[in-house]
């Protein structure tokens, strides 16, 4: 969208990242796409309105510039070539750049606006927005193993001990750990993109960008958040598993204490 301002024009483009849970295998989307530019951690599409289509593997997707019934059936498309995607728990998010010739790189009121969009800044844009939405869909996750752990807790703070049954603990430390396998995992998201390295002006976007979404602060937050759910996991199995040996040691006892009565009686 162009509008007048002053005696320079104004663009405004459009940025809508939409994120799944599962994630997306670009060799995979390649073969739906044959003339997309792909590389080790993007997949870059051009729509036929003139747009831009961006796919990371961590399962985020951002259109750039594209109009609703493009992206719908983009979105159709992947679904098709991944046909258990899921269709709930999707995190969406939109940014706005407005390129002004007059103006340098900064972001005001969620908006940022540059002297010009070129196609590499497009994409720096692109990702961080991705990262940020894919950055949510774990900060859910995670909130919700958090607040697990803290019944659990809170359990074991009133009783003074946990549950007897063993598998439903394992079962949420197995997913606690598998949660946080699948977050360290993705410590590309925070990888500086190559191209910050070859335009100065791309390397100022990335980092209004990264402080605009707070991805370094949300990123420590998660850690934060595990460290926390990974100790109280272990207080509560070491509690469980404590728990279990004095019901072994009093089965023993028990059994030992049996086999005398029971040769007391026989011995009469």
């Amino acid at each position: 969208m162009e509008v007048l301002g002053g005696t320079a024009k104004v663009s405004v483009h459009t940025f809508h990242a939409v994120a799944f849970v599962e994630n997306l295998a670009l060799k995979e989307l390649a073969s739906i796409y044959p003339h997309a530019r792909r590389s080790a951690h993007e997949l870059c599409v051009v729509t036929p309105s003139g747009g831009r289509m961006f796919v990371y593997p961590f399962g985020a997707i951002v259109f750039n510039d594209v109009p609703v019934d493009e992206r719908e059936e983009a979105l159709t498309r992947v679904r098709r070539a991944y046909p258990r995607l899921t269709s709930t728990t999707i995190i969406k998010e939109e940014f706005a750049v407005r390129e002004d010739a007059a103006s340098s790189p900064k972001i005001a009121e969620g908006v940022l606006t540059l002297d010009r969009l070129t196609a590499e800044r497009a994409g720096v844009t692109a990702m961080t927005v991705a990262q940020s939405a894919a950055m949510e869909y774990y900060e859910r996750i995670v909130e919700e193993l958090f607040s697990r752990t803290d019944r659990l807790v809170e359990r074991m703070e009133q009783r003074g001990t946990v549950a007897f049954g063993m598998r439903p603990l394992h079962r949420f430390i197995g997913t606690a750990i598998g949660t946080r396998n699948e977050v360290l995992s993705v410590l590309h998201l925070l990888d500086k993109p190559d191209d910050t390295w070859d335009d100065p002006g791309i390397d100022r976007i990335y980092e209004e960008l990264r402080s605009e979404f707070d991805l370094t602060d949300r990123y420590q937050s998660l850690e934060l958040k595990l460290r926390s759910v990974q100790e109280a996991l272990e207080l509560v199995l070491d509690v469980a598993r404590d728990r279990r040996l004095v019901l072994l040691e009093v089965t023993i006892v028990l059994l030992i204490v049996f086999e005398i009565v029971l040769a007391l009686f026989e011995a009469r």
